[in-house]
Order: structure tokens, then sequence, then C-alpha cells
């Protein structure tokens, strides 16, 4: 494991509004700053009030301004819902105005539902554009040939790094065809995190973009200063989960005592699997719990995430986890 990194979903509480919610992740980033952490991400999700962050290249410059050091991007872009064209201007002023500090993570799903997905599109395609799509933009952030009749300014010549992000296999064998780096969902989709690493690193072409393979493993974390008050705070993000999954996306609830009570036993059952690639507890036990997800994936680099209903438990969270991959980075690499 060479680094440690958040994934923000800019979460949005009850009770609080987008307005708190982007204020709290600037403090969150700064506080990341400051921790250790490698990279800070915001994901592109819409008619989700839970989540800030639908408009990312715009919460991205937000983060950037807010820090001076850490890696910003976006974990990810959609790559369906946006003309490569204006994803390469919007990642080339970015990368312009904090130069060596910009990622961009690509997904191929559209990170909504149907019908929202066509009111972003407009007009949807039938066919799957996305590894064209990502040459395309790939060609937008190099430097461009004199007879090129379409270019991105800014963005032509910046170099922006693109990442494939995926939760299935097809992810994988496209950025081992194409040399890029790779993360995978494994804090919501954990099934073929094992497989998708394995087909990877075996199928893995050097390019100019990448000379070894590079995977991340996403993880869901939420650490306290005892297990129990975890446990307690990791419910909201349970019953968002939940409630996601059956057509009710809302805010991110309150922790609830005993989630079996207000969550149908099968609903419960497909979240815990959905969010198992996770740690939960005080630092010793999530050391122990991070520790093993390491041991078994050997990731080159592990985001974490996590959405807590109060912004000071999520600060102290994130804090924890700091300290504990801080500690766990040098056994990893040995």
């Amino acid at each position: 494991m060479h680094h440690y990194s958040i994934l923000d979903l800019c979460p949005v509480p009850e009770g609080s509004t987008a307005s708190d919610a982007l204020r709290h992740t600037a403090e969150l980033a700064r506080l990341a700053e400051g921790a250790g952490y490698y990279r800070y991400w915001l994901a592109e999700h819409h008619n989700m009030p839970g989540i800030a962050s639908a408009a990312t290249a715009v919460v991205i410059g937000h983060v950037a301004a807010a820090t001076k050091t850490i890696r910003v991007g976006a974990g990810g872009i959609m790559l369906p819902n946006h003309a490569p064209l204006i994803v390469a201007e919007q990642f080339g002023t970015l990368a312009t105005l904090f130069p060596g500090r910009i990622d961009l993570g690509l997904g191929r799903a559209p990170g909504t539902d149907m019908a929202t997905a066509r009111a972003l599109r407009r007009h949807m395609a039938p066919e799957d554009s996305f590894p064209t799509d990502v040459m395309e933009l790939l060609g937008y952030f190099g430097d461009p040939a004199p007879d090129t009749s379409v270019r991105a300014f800014p963005g032509a010549g910046t170099h922006v790094p693109v990442w494939i992000l995926g939760s299935s296999l097809y992810g994988a064998q496209l950025a081992a065809y194409l040399g890029l780096p790779y993360a995978f969902a494994s804090h919501f989709a954990p099934t073929h995190l094992e497989e998708a690493f394995e087909i990877y690193r075996a199928s893995f072409r050097p390019s100019q973009w990448l000379a070894q393979p590079y995977a991340i493993m996403a993880v869901g974390v939420c650490a306290a200063e005892t297990d129990d008050q975890a446990r307690f705070l990791r419910t909201s993000q349970m019953l968002a989960f939940a409630r996601l999954r059956t057509g009710q996306p809302g805010k991110l609830p309150a922790p609830v005592a005993d989630i079996s009570a207000v969550v149908p036993a099968p609903i419960l059952a497909g979240v815990e699997q959905a969010l198992s690639c996770s740690a939960t507890g005080s630092a010793s036990t999530i050391r122990r719990q991070l520790g093993s997800l390491i041991d078994s994936f050997k990731p080159d680099e592990v985001l974490v995430t996590g959405m807590i209903h109060d912004h000071a438990a999520r600060m102290r969270s994130f804090q924890i986890t700091a300290e504990v991959l801080s500690d766990l980075r040098p056994r990893a690499a040995a």
C-alpha cells in the first residue's frame, strides 16, 4: 500500500442543508491534508437529496481552493452523462488552476435512476461508447498534433491522470487493456473485488500513461472511541442505503439504536453484504479489520469513505482512520 485517500459523497444529513454539506466537505478536506491522506475524491450522483456533489467538477474546485497540497479529483465522473470535450475542458481548467493536483476517475454507470439519466443526456444512445469516449478524452489531455481540428482549451497538454472506475469485471478489463490505473468500488459492491484485481493485474499492458498496474480498493470506514459508538454511528449509512435500495432516497438519517427494528431482515441482509468491505469500531478494531483487507487484496492504495450524520464524529472517524492507516502502510509495503 503506497497511499491512503478519501472518497467523499458530500453527504447532506437530515436537519442540515447542501450549503452545510459543502462547507463540511472543505473542512474535512483540510483535515485530510493535515492527516496524511494522499488524495480527496468526490463522486457524481444525481437526483439524490442526501448527496451534494452532483456538480462534481465545481465541488472539486471548491475543495482544491480550500487546500494546498492534497490531490483532488473525481471518483468519479460518470462519462456517459457528458461529452468528452466538456469533461476535458472542465478538468483541464481545474488542472490549470491547481497544477499537479487534479485526478479524473471515470465511471460507466449513470450515477442515478434512468429517468434522471434521460434528463441529463436528453438523447440516449443505445450503444456503449465508453471505451471510445475514454480514448477521446485522453486525446484531449495530450499534446495535440498541429493538424488537430478540435482541442480542449484549457485541457490540451495538461495530461490530467485518468482512472477507470468499476464495480464489475468490465472496468478491470478495460483499464488493463488501456494501461490505466484502476479503482474498484468495493465499498458498495465487493462481490467481484478479488477477481477484478486478478484480471487487471494479469492482463495489464504498459502504456504511455502507466508502466505497471496500480489498483485502488475502496473501503467503508466508521471509526470512533469505542466499538459500540462506531456501530451506532454506522447505522446512518446502513439506513440510507436501505432506503435507496427500496426507492426512497433522502437525506442522511440520524443513527438508530436498533437498525433491525426499522429495516426488514431481507433488506438489511442485502445492505450488510453490499457494505461488507468495511471496518467499523475503535482504533484497535479497525486496525485489525483494515489490516486483514490489505493483506488479502494487496491494494496499491486504500480509498476510505464513510457517511456519518454528525459532522464532528465524521471528522474524528477519518482522523482515527488516518492514524491507523499510517501505521499499516509500512507493514503493507514490507
